[in-house]
């Protein structure tokens, strides 16, 4: 099963080149056009914006928050439960960059 995406990709395999190839197409782009430089590392927002960056030409819910639980492969995401507790503690990290 896979993702509702913005490219109607129905095949898992296709869906994760899909999803690796673009995606590092945009990370690339992030770093030779300065972008991450003009976030606030160690935020929430910084981390949705970049989740947006890389993935909004796949998923409309790149960059927000989610409401369900997701999994991909063996690995779970955090559960929705616990979600805003951890974003709570990723805002807390007291680094101010992440080089």
């Amino acid at each position: 099963m896979t993702s509702y995406n913005k490219l109607h990709i129905s095949n898992s395999i296709e869906l994760a080149q899909t999803e690796e190839r673009l995606s590092k197409k945009k990370a690339a782009e992030m770093f030779k056009t300065g972008y991450l430089d003009t976030l606030d590392a160690g935020t929430f927002h910084a981390l949705a914006k970049i989740h947006e960056y890389l993935f909004s030409e796949i998923y409309n819910f790149a960059g927000k928050i989610r409401t369900v639980n997701l999994s991909k492969g063996n690995f779970r995401f955090a559960p929705v439960i616990y979600l805003n507790t951890d974003l709570e503690s990723i805002e807390a990290i007291p680094q101010s960059t992440y080089d």
